[in-house]
């Protein structure tokens, strides 16, 4: 008795406190404050999971909740406050797993944290090569063969030259092997290159002389004429299958390989319907834009919700006052009843009536009328409707009443007629009809093709013996834009109908006040308003990335190609220099032999030989020697004066590369020139430089063509020509030293410094 006694007790105290919960929620709910009225709901249903309201209500709330989240989130984002915004959009998904939006938002999220924290970040794959051999086979099978990094520091080049000449020099400068297809004929052309890169000079020199060319190794390439013969057979072909995630109709897969077709020209494409893929084979360029291609079209369509809600209120006062009068009056004639046939009391003296007969007159009773009435109705309707982006969704809510379209009668052939007639009927749906269909925009907002259909039965009718139904109709049908979260008022339809009757005697009735003595006032005043509510949510919208909108070049019309940058090589760690040797005289040294050449080796780490070369060390006498001419000058401030640098090789030198350092406060380059050491015998010497003006450093190289050989000897390698900037005192010092021979191995060298006075 007591654990019954509990229970009485409490279940009622818990129902209330849920009904309380849920009272509050739907308070929340009204000021719009949906995150609080998702707290409220889901404590009642916790308390109370059997009740039916508080379950819809819950998950009714969960959306709004999670999406009110979702949109502080992005306001979070476009502020730059990542964490803050991805919590929200975790905080969302916890609320509402279900919403793609949300999905959606902290993956987008995350790349940007990630993007922040480490920009150079990429995904390493950790596969590990299965046993069977064909499969083993097919992990190590590679990809598209990418070359290796390349120099992206700006170089000049000025060559007039045989196109295999001017490759092949590029290509000793870029440290890879150059190719040529036995069928090509090269022709001489022009190059006057300044500020490019080496693949830039790569591509140029492949557009100036009609020539392609392709990697066949890391390190190595192929250079053909640009014919369409020979891209076809000399270029590269990768196989890939795409799986599209987002197709659903066998029309959309076909629109995409049509696309593929038409503007990337792959005829090797094989669509699947049944696995929602598609089977590409073309060049790596052709795969890669392809796949481009699919990532922009193959998205999931975006999707919105609306919420529909439909209010009709219908009120109505009535009020009947006043005393209303008979209409009619009816008399009759009845005998006599007085005994003896006495005539003289009776009406039957007068004249033209019998004395045996009597007037019965009936007045019909008089009624009373003292009644007011006020009803007011409101009917609301809440739907919401979910639908894709440019599909069509119908929201139905009502009866399907049947009316008679055509009737029938059937004959039986030879005998007769039969007598029954069929009536053919038709379905109309009444009630609460909604068709929508969305387009939802980039910018957040979304336009709504609707109709919009409130009908209900108002009464029948007899049309050839049928009762037929009067539907009564109130329809829109427009096309609206609104914003996400915009509430829009539609329709506005208002019915106002007053009726005003008075019964009663004739003049008696207009007499003011006196009149309800003597008649019947009758006012009765009917609105009928019904106002329609829209607003759209959008749960998932389109997800465009950079990649999505960036412009690419394809190449030229005839074929399709990426033009891509090379990833960057690794820069080389500075080196430690050495200290820099005593001034020498002022008085200009002899370019031959010069007394402080020996003394002065590169610093270690730069323009060392490897260690084969460094096991025979040759002796100072073989040594190459690098000095400045002149070795000490004296300059004013604005002066422009020249400096040569001086080779003596008893070796054959076919490329010579310096970097030196200067002080770019005091020191400005003006021009670096030909010395004419490595074109002693006449060929043509490519001379490139870098010069980076800001740190005072500078790279120059010389190469003389393939196959000629080197040279030997004394001479001026470059001529420097500088301006003096401001007074002061600086050297001009060389912190790496390459000479190499025509093998490409290096040759031993010390060299000297300039030493620059300016006034």
């Amino acid at each position: 008795m007591a654990l019954a006694l509990i229970l009485t007790i409490a279940l009622p105290l818990a129902a209330e406190s849920a009904r309380s919960l849920y009272n509050k929620g739907r308070g929340a709910e009204v000021r719009q404050d949906f995150e609080a009225a998702y707290e409220f709901y889901k404590q009642a249903y916790e308390k109370n999971p059997k009740e039916l309201t508080y379950r819809a209500s819950y998950n009714r709330m969960r959306f709004e909740a999670a999406a009110k989240k979702v949109s502080r989130g992005q306001m979070l984002r476009e502020q730059g406050q990542l964490d803050a915004a991805l919590a929200e959009f975790q905080k969302a998904a916890e609320i509402d797993p279900s919403s793609a939006s949300a999905q959606q938002e902290i993956k987008r999220t995350q790349d940007l944290i990630q993007k922040q924290q480490n920009p150079q970040a990429s995904p390493q794959s950790q596969n590990q090569p299965p046993s069977d051999v064909i499969k083993r086979r097919l992990a190590q099978a590679q990809g598209p063969v990418e070359l290796q990094a390349i120099s992206d520091q700006p170089i000049t080049l000025k060559m007039t030259e045989d196109t295999k000449v001017i490759y092949e020099t590029i290509g000793k400068l870029a440290g890879i092997n150059v190719l040529f297809d036995p069928d090509y004929t090269s022709r001489r052309i022009k190059i006057e290159l300044n500020g490019v890169t080496l693949p830039e000079a790569l591509e140029i020199v492949a557009f100036e002389s009609k020539t392609f060319w392709r990697p066949i190794t890391t390190n190595s390439i192929f250079v053909a004429a640009d014919t369409t013969a020979k891209r076809k057979e000399l270029e590269q072909s990768v196989v890939k299958t795409f799986y599209l995630s987002n197709v659903s109709q066998p029309t959309e897969l076909q629109d995409i390989v049509n696309a593929m077709r038409t503007i990337l020209e792959i005829n090797r494409i094989q669509q699947l319907p049944s696995q929602g893929a598609i089977v590409v084979r073309g060049t790596p360029d052709q795969v890669a834009l392809a796949d481009k291609l699919i990532g922009d079209i193959d998205k999931a369509k975006s999707e919105v919700i609306v919420d529909v809600a439909i209010m009709q209120v219908q009120k109505g006062k009535l009020q009947t006052l006043g005393i209303q009068p008979p209409n009619s009056v009816t008399g009759t004639l009845t005998p006599s009843s007085i005994p003896g046939g006495a005539s003289t009391a009776t009406l039957g003296s007068i004249k033209g009536f019998s004395p045996s007969k009597n007037i019965s007159i009936t007045l019909p009773s008089a009624t009373v009328n003292f009644l007011y009435s006020d009803s007011s109705t409101k009917i609301i309707q809440n739907p919401q409707i979910r639908a894709l982006d440019g599909q069509k969704a119908s929201l139905k809510i009502g009866d399907r009443v049947p009316v008679a379209t055509g009737s029938f009668q059937p004959g039986i052939g030879g005998v007769g007629i039969n007598p029954l007639v069929n009536t053919q009927f038709q379905y109309i749906d009444v009630g609460v009809n909604i068709d929508i269909t969305p387009r939802i925009h980039a910018n957040r907002e979304v336009t709504l093709k609707l109709m919009v259909d409130v009908s209900a039965v108002t009464r029948t009718v007899s049309i050839g013996g049928i009762d037929q139904p009067v539907i009564g109709q109130r329809k829109i049908e427009h096309e609206i834009r609104l914003r996400e979260g915009e509430v829009n008022l539609l329709g506005g339809i208002l019915e106002d109908s007053d009726v005003k009757s008075l019964q009663g005697f004739p003049g008696l009735a207009k007499i003011p006040f006196f009149k309800y003595l003597f008649a019947s006032e009758h006012k009765e005043k009917n609105q009928n308003e019904i106002v329609f509510m829209l607003t759209p949510h959008i749960v998932r919208a389109q997800d465009i990335s950079e990649l999505n909108s960036k412009p690419l070049d394809v190449g030229s019309g005839s074929a399709i190609e990426l033009r891509r940058s090379l990833p960057k090589p690794p820069q080389p760690q500075p080196a430690q220099t050495a200290p820099s040797p005593a001034p020498q005289s002022t008085q200009p040294q002899p370019p031959a032999n010069p007394p402080n050449a020996a003394s002065n080796v590169p610093p270690p780490g730069l323009g060392q030989p490897d260690a084969s070369a460094a096991a025979s060390s040759p002796t100072a006498a073989d040594r190459a020697i690098m000095n400045f001419d002149p070795a000490s000058s004296k300059q004013n401030k604005g002066q422009t004066f020249t400096v040569n640098l001086q080779l003596n090789s008893q070796q054959q030198m076919h490329s010579f590369s310096v970097q030196l350092q200067y002080d770019p406060k005091l020191l400005q380059l003006a021009n670096i020139s030909n010395g004419g050491f490595l074109s002693s015998d006449g060929q043509a010497v490519a001379i490139v430089h870098r010069d980076d003006a800001a740190g005072g450093k500078l790279q120059i190289t010389g190469t003389r063509p393939p196959g000629s050989g080197g040279v030997s000897g004394n001479g001026s390698v470059f001529t420097l020509t500088f301006v003096a900037k401001a007074p002061g005192q600086t050297t001009i010092a060389p912190i790496g030293l390459f000479p190499r021979d025509e093998a490409g191995a290096p040759i031993m060298m010390s060299a000297g410094q300039a030493t620059v006075s300016i006034q």
